[in-house]
């Protein structure tokens, strides 16, 4: 069985971006063959809180269609930011 697509996080995705990349991840989801969406966060330089909401409201809109969502190659000072509001073990970071 091939491999689904990684959907891909920008290298910026602060409060300016934020409106337009999650009507992207949204409309992939349905390229998603496994049970989970792949989001590849390797490139993911500059970030902020609204990176965080993005990610919620993806993984909302995955469960909606009936996936989960899992996050690979997590820039540590992101996963930070996860744990200070709270919301790692929502978007699963460990």
């Amino acid at each position: 069985m091939p491999t689904p697509p990684l959907l891909v996080l920008p290298e910026d995705l602060t409060h300016l971006h934020a409106n337009a990349c999650l009507p992207m991840l949204v409309q992939a989801i349905p390229s998603q063959t496994g049970p989970a969406a792949q989001v590849d966060a390797g490139a993911l330089e500059h970030f902020d809180s609204s990176t965080l909401a993005v990610l919620l409201e993806f993984r909302r809109a995955c469960l909606a269609q009936g996936k989960g969502l899992e996050l690979l190659h997590l820039n540590p000072r992101l996963i930070e930011l996860a744990r200070l509001y709270g919301v790692d073990e929502l978007l699963s970071i460990h």
